[in-house]
């Protein structure tokens, strides 16, 4: 689901960043009021969870690859404004350190994966729980808030993809972004999220509310957790099975090189063969000097830390806007 920068025009990648500002805005605000410096490393440790989802691929029909993201656990435990920063904060690392995600088309992804999903999950999770007043409604929503949740993510990138043949063409009547109108983009998309990754989606919202509300409970309640290290301790235990992600040949439906698009409709539309090109450090989590499953590891690392280090940086910077 991380659209790659040339599939959609300037302007659509333009007109996203634009609805995400105020989102983004709100989002930092409730953070600095509402997140204290304890809670800080919590919301770090989420991001991270998050970044770490996304690397877990799973083979999908049809020869592709997708993954969870991790949005609707965050938005259940912490609220859907936490949640958006801190998927915003893992795809943003992803695009600029490991070309995962394009640096234009950020805020369409962010629309998608940090503001979308959250704030359906949340809302679901809570519809759910006042239906059914007891600890299986719980359960029941977290599993549907995660599964919904991106469904409708998908939904509208599978949209967005779509209507690029149909607003932006060349002087021949040939596509100038993604090739793909919506008659191809809506099953190619949804078929796999329906009955693969939402399910995924959902069984690691469920899975990982229940853990947490068993073994750290005050972090629904109170927001905060008093045993951070053992949430440490998992996000380095998923660190090192992200090789686990390689297993799923293939790629992402809608994340091709202009080779394969090819290959694929026999032509590379001049939108995306002439477009904005950024070469990240680190493409595709790998390294060329280290074999393919020690640089993933390795770039699990890095970006934990990086994640990590923002995360502490912000507990300070809030810890003084406070004491101001």
């Amino acid at each position: 689901m991380h659209i790659p920068d040339n599939y959609l025009s300037p302007s659509t990648c333009a007109t996203f960043g634009i609805v995400m500002l105020p989102v983004w805005k709100r989002a930092s605000m409730k953070v600095k009021n509402e997140i204290t410096r304890q809670k800080m490393p919590l919301l770090g440790v989420a991001a991270a969870f998050s970044f770490l989802v996304m690397m877990f691929n799973v083979p999908l029909p049809g020869g592709t690859t997708g993954h969870a993201i991790g949005g609707a656990l965050i938005a259940v435990l912490l609220g859907p404004y936490s949640a958006v920063f801190a998927v915003t904060i893992a795809l943003a690392i992803q695009a600029l350190f490991f070309g995962d995600g394009g640096i234009l088309a950020l805020g369409v992804n962010c629309f998608n994966m940090a503001f979308i999903m959250p704030f359906t999950a949340f809302y679901l999770f809570k519809l759910i729980k006042r239906l059914f007043k007891n600890n299986n409604g719980e359960y029941i929503g977290a599993f549907l808030g995660g599964y919904i949740s991106v469904n409708i993510a998908a939904l509208f990138a599978a949209i967005e993809f779509g209507v690029q043949p149909l607003l932006f063409k060349d002087i021949s009547g040939l596509p100038l972004y993604s090739p793909y109108g919506l008659a191809v983009s809506i099953p190619a998309m949804m078929i796999p999220h329906l009955l693969i990754v939402g399910i995924l989606e959902g069984i690691i919202t469920v899975g990982a509310y229940s853990y947490i509300k068993k073994a750290s409970p005050e972090v629904l309640y109170q927001g905060k957790i008093s045993k951070i290290k053992y949430l440490y301790i998992i996000i380095g235990i998923l660190i090192l099975a992200t090789p686990i992600g390689l297993l799923a040949k293939g790629t992402a439906w809608g994340e091709w090189g202009a080779e394969e698009i090819s290959n694929l409709v026999g032509f590379v539309p001049k939108g995306m063969e002439e477009g904005f090109q950024f070469n990240s450090p680190i493409p595709d989590y790998s390294f060329g000097f280290l074999k393919e499953y020690l640089g993933y590891i390795l770039s699990a690392i890095i970006g934990v830390t990086i994640i990590l280090i923002i995360f502490k940086v912000l507990g300070k910077i809030n810890l003084k806007r406070n004491i101001k």
